[in-house]
């Protein structure tokens, strides 16, 4: 009886095998012609413009302050007290030149994910809707070095993505 069984089971699997269908998604492609991912980068780089132009700021604020400082330091009567008190100046206006800098850069960093959060979720319905209409067993990502070889029974369905998702 046993045997009966495990010979039944062996005899099947592999015209399950032959009966499973694959895809494969260039995820990157159907993102990057998404009208979502360019108004996203539109506001990222308008963000990190803002950033950037008060880091500049403030960077030439310490560059003054430091040249300021420059300049104490060559004159013999500036008492020590004043140098101590402009280099204590300096050092706390640069650690806090480095503290906005940290901060803006998580700052972008949340509002990448933010903004990319929903237009990855847009994609993977996508992915998920096309699977399903299609009787996909698995869909895979089509990345550069992720998948080793796809063989002739491997559909791309990246156009199919791009459809649900209503790009041309």
């Amino acid at each position: 009886m046993i045997k009966k069984i495990l010979l039944a089971v062996l005899f099947a699997l592999p015209f399950s095998a032959f009966a499973q269908k694959f895809g494969v998604v260039d995820i990157n492609t159907v993102f990057e012609v998404m009208p979502e991912t360019a108004k996203a980068q539109t506001e990222l780089t308008d963000a990190s413009k803002k950033y950037e132009d008060e880091f500049a700021k403030l960077r030439e604020e310490v560059d003054k302050l430091f040249a300021e400082y420059q300049n104490l330091q060559k004159d013999p009567s500036t008492p020590d007290a004043i140098k101590e008190r402009r280099l204590n100046e300096l050092q706390e206006r640069d650690q806090k030149v480095q503290q906005f800098r940290n901060t803006a850069s998580q700052d972008l960093a949340r509002l990448q994910e933010q903004l990319m959060a929903p237009i990855q979720q847009k994609i993977a319905d996508a992915v998920k809707a096309v699977g399903q209409e299609g009787g996909y067993t698995f869909i895979f990502p089509n990345e550069q070095g992720l998948l080793l070889y796809t063989g002739t029974d491997v559909t791309d369905v990246t156009n199919a993505v791009k459809a649900k998702l209503g790009i041309k």
